[in-house]
């Protein structure tokens, strides 16, 4: 979850570095450092802190590797900080990831000699490079040994000081590309800081090392075969990842929640003949319509998206569904067959729990289908077909408009194979001429900001909050709880609405806040006795709805009308600006929040 970049061209090292850095901090942003070379001096920098708010040093150079760091091995120090480097201090290594085997490793080094400076597993890295180049072996060599001799997770990219126009990239279960011009190279965890440079990157794969020197590169795996380069376009502008005129990047990302809806859509409906067109699927048709039963996975929000795809695989398809938590997945004897259609939905498409359950479930002989935003990702290239969200670049930790790209997919996916059963083009039609007015109805939500922020401001010094829904509603509450935890930090938990008075309804006291999402849908009856019962015990109900002629007095959030089952696209987003000021009216770090990093590409 650390970012990494490095550089080998013209002499503008630190710029690169520096600005990629910044560009990455989602990805870990309690500690940075890096290091430049121009053929005399070298210079190396590490701080505990963000980066966000470094300047350059002036320190420039043609080559260097700079980290942000998110802590798993050792605390948060400056000596923890990376780069890392070897006895010498000739061999300086950033690393993504967790080596497992670190520490025996580590005690068979102390007792050859090897000094450490630090608690981290990175360190032994450089230490072994240095231990197979004192026993004779060529650089090229000493980096085999070394990848062969570690386990884990892990993207590095190496810096020899004996070979300074040279660096090294491997991949192994950690994401990192390169970018390429006519003068330029440049290593990254994600192509953010790629897009500084190039409009293409080249993934590597798992089990790649990339040699790069003077503005070329060869690509080889573990065993020394040579690896055929593929290079994939970024279909995004500078000026997305860029805050423009909002405070944070959170509520940029919220404010383009219905573009991202959009995105999704163009090119795949025609609404007055009720067909989806999923390029993707289509190549493979003959085989989903083997399939027997669905299982959606994802972690965190991506699950919560998951879930409302479920409902609409369960709604529109004539197939056995179930929606599993990756993290879980992963470790059971799941009974996948050649039967079962596995869905992974993540944003980055590097979730390290969602990749571990695609490949478990391809080798037990499963179809596996990816609802990704990010192209040229590791799940995206694992998987047999996928849907892209076309979402663009997401920078705050806390995932949003990602979450609505991701039901919209999951409806297409759901329509399209309702489409190959018993589903009328009829129905679809129906479905897709009120889809195509969720983005600007989203919009008519965002309009209502200051009423929602006056609602954040009354309920800023809870020390705890519920949320409830029922059948779609449901998933949006889990998603409303889980931002009001993330970003705020006040303590937030979500329930089926069914299921208030089997425990949560013990919470409530005079003016506990309980957010009720309840539409006027198949259950909108049952959720107005729950409401009763908690005004009944002084609770504060906070009501997102679409009945503007309810009789509850309480606070009252109103989103447009629609069919009962695109209601998660307009309910859950007053949940996100609801979480948003209370976290700003609470002095957080609403991009950075404590503790978490964007993409979770370890354990």
């Amino acid at each position: 979850m650390c970012g990494i970049v490095g550089y080998l061209g013209k002499n503008r090292a630190e710029e690169i570095i520096l600005n990629g850095l910044k560009k990455l901090e989602y990805r870990g942003y309690d500690s940075w450092g890096y290091l430049v070379y121009d053929g005399k001096e070298l210079f190396l920098e590490k701080r505990v802190g963000k980066i966000s708010e470094v300047s350059e040093r002036g320190k420039n150079g043609f080559v260097g590797i700079g980290h942000t760091r998110w802590a798993t091995h050792g605390g948060v120090t400056e000596c923890n900080a990376h780069p890392h480097f070897d006895c010498q201090r000739k061999i300086f290594v950033v690393h993504n990831g967790i080596i497992e085997n670190y520490d025996v490793l580590k005690n068979l080094l102390i007792k050859e000699g090897h000094k450490f400076n630090s608690e981290t597993d990175t360190e032994v890295t450089p230490h072994l490079i240095e231990k197979f180049l004192k026993e004779g072996n060529d650089f090229e060599t000493a980096i085999f040994k070394t990848v062969n001799s570690i386990r884990g997770s892990f993207a590095l990219v190496i810096f020899n000081l004996d070979e300074p126009k040279k660096l090294i990239a491997i991949r192994f279960a950690s994401p990192l590309i390169l970018g390429k011009n006519k003068e330029e190279i440049v290593i990254a965890s994600d192509p953010l800081p790629i897009k500084l440079v190039t409009n293409e990157f080249v993934p590597l794969g798992d089990g790649e090392i990339a040699f790069i020197e003077e503005n070329k590169f060869y690509i080889k795996d573990f065993k020394n075969n040579n690896v055929e380069i593929k290079t994939q376009k970024i279909d995004w502008d500078l000026e997305e990842i860029e805050l423009g005129n909002f405070p944070d990047f959170m509520l940029k990302e919220i404010y383009e929640a219905p573009k991202a809806v959009r995105n999704t859509l163009r090119g795949r409906i025609i609404p007055e003949k009720g067909e989806i067109k999923l390029g993707g699927l289509e190549l493979i048709e003959d085989k989903l319509r083997k399939i027997k039963k669905v299982i959606l996975t994802a972690c965190g929000t991506a699950y919560y998206a998951a879930l409302v795809g479920k409902l609409y695989l369960e709604e529109f398809t004539d197939l056995e569904v179930d929606s599993e938590i990756a993290s879980e997945l992963r470790y059971r004897n799941y009974k996948f067959n050649e039967e079962t259609l596995l869905v992974a939905v993540s944003q980055s498409g590097e979730t390290a729990d969602t990749l571990e359950a695609v490949k478990t479930a391809k080798e037990k002989g499963a179809l596996t289908l990816g609802i990704i935003n990010v192209p040229g990702s590791t799940i995206a290239r694992t998987v047999n077909a996928g849907i892209y969200t076309y979402a663009g670049p997401e920078r705050a930790v806390a995932s949003t408009k990602a979450y609505f790209s991701q039901i919209t997919a999951l409806l297409l996916l759901s329509l399209f194979l309702g489409l190959r059963r018993n589903l009328s083009h009829q129905k679809v039609k129906e479905i897709l001429e009120e889809l195509i007015l969720i983005p600007e109805k989203m919009e008519e939500i965002l309009a209502l900001e200051e009423k929602i922020k006056n609602l954040a401001y009354e309920i800023k010094d809870s020390k705890s909050m519920l949320y409830l829904g029922r059948k779609f509603s449901y998933p949006a509450a889990l998603e409303g709880a889980l931002k009001m935890k993330e970003i705020s930090y006040i303590h937030a938990e979500a329930y089926q609405g069914g299921e208030m008075k089997h425990g949560p309804l013990a919470l409530v006291e005079e003016n506990f806040p309980v957010v009720f999402i309840a539409p006027k849908d198949s259950l909108y009856q049952k959720s107005l006795s729950n409401i009763e019962e908690v005004k009944a015990r002084g609770g504060r109900v906070i009501l997102v709805t679409d009945d503007s002629e309810t009789r509850i007095e309480n606070n009252n959030i109103f989103v447009p009308q629609t069919r009962e089952e695109l209601t998660p696209l307009l309910t859950t987003l007053p949940l996100h600006l609801l979480a948003y000021y209370t976290a700003k009216f609470l002095g957080r770090n609403i991009d950075r929040p404590r503790n978490l990093a964007k993409s979770v590409t370890v354990e």
